[in-house]
């Protein structure tokens, strides 16, 4: 929902999308269609997952996914093209990649994605974008923080190691080091989901000092 004035009023989406000023863009504009081809790059995605198959690629078009999330934002601003679209979809598709490959790495448990990193993940992302919500549809900016934008990269970093665990040619090709890699992936989940954690209770208690204050 857009507060007050959408198209004149400063406000920022999870990913850095940013109104300055009155837009005329057209909606199905280049950064749009860009956030538009990582959502059908995100079914592709899970389809590979489900199907257990090439893992190595899934990578790849993991990482090209999530790098669109950069470039959309970027342009958007630059060409002063951010609209009202292109702000609901935007975070809604990060959530779905994230989310989404989450809860298929979960069905296969060498993945090392549990299903209390998952539940935690996508507990977080509701509860937040509730109360954004609530808050933005009363004229407050609730921009993303630090901690927000740091569980968004740790969370693009720790998929791939999850899905490169899986891949039989990657464990080959690190011979001995195959146990220090999957250390290495563990850690950077529970990392990931410390972070997920803090940030959202840094949002939580944020949005109480506001709905306190409008008290």
């Amino acid at each position: 929902m857009m507060p007050n004035t959408p198209e004149s009023r400063r406000s920022e989406t999870t990913s850095g999308q940013v109104v300055t000023a009155a837009s005329t863009a057209p909606t199905w504009n280049i950064p749009n269609l860009i956030t538009l081809s990582r959502l059908i790059l995100t079914f592709v995605i899970l389809i590979l997952i489900s199907l257990e198959w090439w893992w190595l690629g899934t990578t790849v078009l993991f990482v090209i996914a999530v790098a669109t999330d950069f470039f959309d934002g970027y342009l958007a601003r630059k060409w002063n093209q951010v609209t009202t679209l292109g702000r609901i979809m935007d975070p809604f598709v990060d959530k779905i990649i994230i989310g989404g490959s989450m809860i298929f790495l979960t069905a296969i448990p060498a993945s090392g994605v549990t299903a209390w990193m998952t539940f935690t993940v996508i507990a977080r992302e509701i509860l937040i974008t509730a109360l954004r919500s609530v808050l933005e549809g009363q004229g407050v900016d609730f921009s993303a923080k630090w901690s927000g934008k740091l569980k968004m990269v740790l969370q693009s970093v720790v998929i791939p190691f999850a899905l490169l665990s899986l891949s039989p040619w990657f464990q080959s090709q690190l011979g001995n080091s195959w146990e220090a890699f999957l250390f290495t992936r563990d850690l950077l989940l529970w990392i990931m989901v410390a972070v997920t954690v803090y940030s959202g209770i840094e949002y939580i208690s944020r949005g109480a000092r506001i709905l306190r204050a409008q008290a």
